[in-house]
């Protein structure tokens, strides 16, 4: 495929991520709610997913564009001990559910990233931060798979193709951290 075929594609889905302003607005809102009470945004995702996730909560604890206090942000794939603990004794599928349970309170929002929509992990992280109040957030493709069902909002890009999935995720995440940002510190 020739270099202009993929922008073409790429201009083609952010034209049609529009008509997702008003999810990205009603998670704009869950977000600043969650830090203006006190509590913490909670990451997660596998592979480039777990990327996004780590890059979303460097932006919300360190800055997005203006120079400001940290916001309570935590990505739950940064800690390989933990990970890899986890993995070993109750299974990969475990790996965010006992963060979610050891580190998550009600009040808090939880981020799961997949452009699937069906990672078990996530899916199970969702089971267990409704039982504790945490409010579930779904970054997903446009079928939005299992994820979509258990999430209290769902982002569900629209493109079936995971690098195209990704780019819209990193793009939405970049205008969530923008809202936020302005909303606690705009001058």
């Amino acid at each position: 495929m020739k270099i202009e075929q993929h922008l073409a594609v790429i201009i083609e889905n952010f034209s049609k991520l529009k008509s997702k302003s008003s999810c990205i607005e009603e998670i704009a809102d869950a977000w600043i709610m969650s830090l203006a009470q006190g509590n913490k945004i909670m990451f997660c995702g596998n592979g480039g997913s777990a990327a996004d996730s780590q890059h979303l909560a460097a932006e919300l604890v360190g800055r997005y564009k203006i120079n400001r206090s940290a916001l309570p942000a935590m990505s739950l794939t940064v800690d390989t001990s933990a990970l890899t603990a986890i993995a070993n004794d109750f299974g990969y599928e475990q790996v965010f559910v006992r963060q979610v349970e050891g580190l998550g309170k009600a009040g808090d929002c939880l981020v799961g990233i997949s452009t699937s929509g069906n990672s078990q992990n996530i899916v199970n992280a969702f089971l267990k931060a409704k039982e504790m109040g945490i409010k579930t957030i779904a970054f997903t493709g446009e079928g939005g798979g299992k994820m979509r069902e258990l999430a209290d909002i769902c982002l569900n890009v629209p493109s079936s193709a995971t690098n195209n999935i990704q780019e819209m995720h990193i793009a939405c995440g970049h205008i969530l951290c923008d809202i936020v940002e302005k909303y606690f510190f705009a001058c």
